[in-house]
């Protein structure tokens, strides 16, 4: 954990602030402007990038990807560079939270893993490399997209050590429990060998 220097009035606003941003449901935005229809309707119901990959459009996907996980990392290096550290890693869990249980969608949103991404790469970038390799490695052999998050989700907790952010671990902690929450109805499937693989449409 950081030691916390900053502020109450300049730590609550960079919550506040990184909640809202994170809570912007791209995946939504993206699907409505192309007119691919409402997001939560189509496959998964989901609003993130792998589902809007169910669409058929690939760069509607991708958009979302970068964007949410832009968001995180955006929020992240505002907070640092306006605040402190205290107050990145408070932006990286708000803005997490943010996708996770959004205000404009009825506190019902996504799984989290590109925001988890993003806030990795602006908080310690060789963790989020050393994340994104990982997920990007087990998508490619086992070409399902739950079990490469749940894989990278847990890898940040050997990560964080290796590269030197053992300060971040606690908050890698908390991302990767609130990851795996949200996973398990694909845990389950994947249990059952009936989770879907990556491309395919539900």
């Amino acid at each position: 954990m950081p030691v916390i220097e900053s502020g109450a009035l300049a730590l609550i606003l960079v919550a506040a602030l990184s909640y809202l941003l994170g809570s912007i449901p791209f995946g939504i935005v993206i699907t409505r402007a192309l007119g691919l229809g409402d997001l939560r309707s189509i496959g998964s119901g989901n609003i993130g990038a792998t589902n809007v990959l169910r669409t058929g459009n690939k760069g509607a996907a991708a958009a979302t990807l970068i964007l949410d996980a832009a968001k995180g990392g955006i929020a992240v290096l505002i907070a640092r560079y306006t605040v402190g550290e205290d107050a990145a890693q408070l932006a990286a869990l708000t803005s997490f939270l943010g996708h996770l249980f959004p205000v404009w969608l009825g506190f019902k949103g996504g799984k989290g893993v590109a925001t988890f991404l993003g806030t990795l790469l602006a908080l310690a970038w060789p963790v989020g490399l050393a994340c994104c390799a990982t997920w990007a490695l087990t998508a490619a052999v086992g070409r399902i997209s739950s079990l490469a998050a749940l894989v990278a989700a847990a890898s940040s907790l050997v990560w964080m050590p290796l590269f030197g952010a053992g300060q971040m671990l606690a908050l890698a902690a908390v991302l990767s429990i609130l990851i795996f929450i949200r996973h398990k109805s694909n845990i389950l499937r994947l249990k059952n060998g009936t989770e879907p693989r990556i491309g395919k449409k539900s």
